[in-house]
């Protein structure tokens, strides 16, 4: 069992930057792929970056690509999403989420636990 809490969302302007964190408990923290989607009213939950357990694998999706960082640190149980350059597009609800696999996945249904979500807000 695997309990997830999202922090560090918020309002910022267009161009700036928020670092989110997603604390993890649980003793399978460490061997899990984590993943962070965002989702808006109406729209399915889109895939934006993912971490394999080890940190050896990384991956974002385009929109994100080269403006979003993903890190982890296993000794916190805590994953990062370091947002730079936001656009009002990066507009969401976050979510962090946890899964078994030892690869990459971008799916929703690759993930078993989910956190609440954190609110970001980007005004143009």
């Amino acid at each position: 069992q695997v309990q997830l809490v999202e922090s560090g969302g918020g309002l910022v302007q267009a161009g700036g930057s928020l670092r989110l964190s997603c604390a993890a408990s649980g003793r399978t923290f460490g061997s899990s792929t984590m993943g962070w989607f965002r989702q808006i009213p109406g729209k399915e939950r889109e895939f934006v970056a993912a971490i394999t357990w080890n940190g050896g694998g990384i991956y974002f999706s385009n929109s994100v690509k080269g403006r979003f960082t993903i890190s982890r640190d296993n000794a916190k149980n805590t994953v990062y999403l370091q947002m730079n350059s936001l656009k009002s597009e990066d507009t969401a609800v976050y979510y962090c989420g946890a899964g078994p696999m030892t690869t990459i996945v971008t799916r929703t249904g690759g993930y078993t636990y989910w956190g609440q979500g954190t609110q970001v807000t980007v005004s143009s």
